[in-house]
């Protein structure tokens, strides 16, 4: 079975939503789900989670509220929980403490895709297997093999394939891009690979998945969480219309 991440921003539609929203994820038969940390400034997202952002950090969501949250559900918890978001912010929180209230909260992975993998193996990876986490790097269409399977040593968990080099949410993502893909799949890497950015319904979950683990889905899932007065019952049956 391949597997399905949810994404969501945390904080929306209001404060006190996520330990809700990260059980509905869940007993909707999501297999991962993925926490957006809200940031100022989230030049790598598109107009629907930059939208989130900043409703999110309107609403008062910081990253010990986000902590705060976690804690209240993570005995509740069955499936892994990963915590997405900018350096800037996990440097100001403090790294190690960041990684141990990580750790304390339910969380088993990170991704944070502007720490330099350089920077990762100088100062930070230590950290971050010391408070037992995983840590996701992020690969595009234009990332060569070579550091493709550097990437990919680095990482534990999972590898994140960007379907297109765009922002998230990008409509025009090419979902179809067999010699992508394909270039992946015959790396002999370590970890599964799951693909996101531009995925939107069954069919495109499905395309993308035929040649790795799973997909990412955010775009259309938060969309649901910001403009839908009835986002509970319409978010059960899109991770259902998904899984299905």
């Amino acid at each position: 079975m391949k597997k399905l991440n949810i994404y969501f921003t945390a904080g929306i539609p209001q404060l006190e939503d996520t330990a809700d929203i990260i059980q509905l994820i869940q007993d909707s038969g999501a297999d991962m789900i993925e926490i957006g940390m809200p940031y100022s400034d989230p030049v790598a997202d598109g107009p629907v989670i930059q939208k989130a952002h900043e409703s999110a950090l309107k609403n008062g969501m910081t990253i010990e509220k986000l902590f705060s949250q976690l804690k209240s559900i993570k005995n509740k918890l069955k499936i892994p929980l990963i915590l997405m978001g900018y350096i800037n912010p996990v440097l100001s929180f403090g790294f190690e403490n960041f990684c141990k209230e990580c750790s304390e909260s339910g969380v088993s992975g990170l991704i944070i895709p502007d720490l330099p993998s350089i920077e990762f193996e100088k100062n930070y990876q230590h950290i971050i297997k010391k408070y037992g986490l995983n840590f996701t790097f992020l690969i595009t269409p234009e990332t060569s093999d070579e550091r493709i399977l550097y990437l990919d040593s680095l990482s534990s968990g999972f590898l994140y394939a960007v379907s297109s080099s765009s922002t998230t949410g990008n409509q025009n993502a090419d979902l179809k891009n067999e010699e992508y893909f394909s270039r992946i799949a015959s790396l002999q890497l370590k970890n599964p690979v799951m693909i996101g950015f531009g995925i939107k319904t069954k069919q495109d979950f499905e395309t993308v998945t035929e040649k790795a683990a799973g997909g990412i889905i955010g775009t259309a899932f938060v969309d649901i969480l910001l403009h839908d007065r009835d986002w509970k019952n319409k978010a059960i049956d899109f991770i259902h219309s998904i899984k299905a």
